[in-house]
């Protein structure tokens, strides 16, 4: 089934728009900066990725202007096929990576995921951001019938506790917060 996906940058994209190392993105997170507010992200599997509309408008919002590159926008858009644009995260569908996907189905290691990914009997990532593997939610619980017909162990039960945390924007299970390293750990909340 074809679903219109909202356009979604990581930090590698959104680095790409603005012609920048990606640790700059990181650079205008740090707190001591304050460039980029990091609740203008949503975080899915403990990294955070954001609204393509956003992303293009952050240039203009910043003391110092940045031009994006139409190029690499059109390049975005073009890789994440038919689509829309939104602005805000509250403006996005329930989007699930690897962390949300095993605690939905309570699987046993991480192991089993990859396994079927690997394998061809998990469904298509939805979107491939900064290298990391990212669905619809409805794209994922679609596959769930064929995943327990196919299972020979693992019974791909979905848990539906999480889900509706998941819709209703509730869920605070694994990969819900961003794991801060370097020099401002200490200061995450």
């Amino acid at each position: 089934m074809s679903r219109r996906k909202p356009y979604l940058v990581g930090h590698q994209e959104f680095a790409a728009l603005y012609r920048v190392d990606p640790k700059m993105v990181g650079q205008w997170l740090a707190p001591s900066r304050g460039v980029l507010d990091p609740s203008t992200a949503i975080v899915v599997s403990g990294v955070r990725y954001w609204p393509l509309g956003f992303a293009v408008r952050f240039g203009t919002t910043t003391k110092r202007f940045r031009q994006v590159d139409l190029d690499v926008k059109a390049r975005i858009i073009a890789e994440q096929g038919e689509g829309w644009e939104p602005d805000l995260g509250d403006e996005l569908p329930p989007i699930v990576g690897q962390q949300e996907i095993i605690e939905m189905f309570h699987l046993p290691a991480q192991g089993n995921l990859a396994m079927s990914i690997t394998t061809g009997r998990f469904p298509q990532h939805d979107w491939l951001l900064s290298g990391s593997m990212l669905w619809l939610l409805d794209t994922v619980l679609d596959a769930a019938p064929s995943l327990r017909e196919s299972a020979r162990s693992v019974p791909w039960e979905v848990d539906e506790a999480v889900v509706a945390a998941l819709r209703e924007g509730t869920y605070d299970g694994p990969g819900r917060r961003v794991l801060t390293r370097g020099r401002h750990a200490g200061k995450a909340l």
